[in-house]
């Protein structure tokens, strides 16, 4: 993308993740990716999320204060849905069908009580990396910036969490995202494999995972601060 420092600015990332994708920030793959997305703009297309809310995983959850990274896919694609964290959507925003299962899997597992919305930025800021593999959609057409070098980053934002951290727990829904995980040491981190929470898979072993306890446990193990999965009410987030 650009010149590696004036798109750093531009996009004002957290200092950490800053430093760690310097490299990639300066690649002719980015480049290229932010040369697509301003076409995209400048053909009249609306693009989601909004340009201060695409790298909004990272700047929420600082590199070093990772605990958890649940890897997802592709942005939502209907108006105000997406706001950079996956499977999350604004508040007022009609729940999608893979969070409401995962909101009951989380009632099953933790005695989560449905907070009233979608959005997990509570999750964000304890240290969850809500990250999907692409960044980046058109409004209305599901998957339409594949292939554009966000898998390409975003496979890099994985790398360097492997190489430089341990001590973390992923969590890997569905087949997309077990293989992005792939490259994960498990012998320094926990990884927990499940299918997806969308109801064409949840039914297949998203149901008892129990991914969100066993997550935990072993945060604590690590000697970590565990992660407060409840949600706060609609009410506290307009207070």
């Amino acid at each position: 993308m650009a010149e590696a420092g004036s798109e750093q600015r531009e996009i004002k990332l957290e200092a950490g993740w800053r430093n760690e994708l310097a490299q990639e920030f300066a690649s002719d793959y980015m480049q290229a990716l932010r040369s697509f997305l301003l076409q995209q703009k400048a053909a009249g297309k609306r693009v989601f999320p909004a340009g201060n809310e695409i790298f909004n995983a990272l700047n929420t959850t600082a590199f070093d204060a990772v605990k958890v990274v649940i890897l997802g896919q592709d942005p939502y694609h209907g108006p105000g849905q997406a706001h950079g964290l996956c499977f999350s959507v604004k508040p007022g925003i009609d729940l999608p069908p893979s969070l409401i299962n995962i909101y009951k899997e989380l009632a099953a597992d933790v005695g989560f009580k449905p907070p009233g919305h979608g959005c997990l930025q509570h999750w964000a800021e304890q240290g969850v990396l809500l990250l999907n593999s692409v960044l980046t959609v058109e409004a209305g057409r599901a998957a339409s910036h594949q292939g554009n070098g966000w898998a390409q980053f975003t496979d890099s934002v994985v790398h360097i969490l492997n190489e430089k951290r341990q001590g973390l727990v992923y969590i890997l829904w569905g087949s997309y995202a077990q293989k992005k995980g792939a490259i994960i040491d498990r012998n320094r981190n926990l990884v927990l494999q499940s299918p997806h929470p969308s109801p064409l898979s949840a039914s297949r072993g998203f149901f008892g995972n129990h991914h969100f306890s066993k997550a935990n446990a072993y945060l604590q193990q690590q000697g970590t601060e565990p992660i407060d999965w409840q949600l706060p009410s609609l009410s506290e987030l307009e207070s």
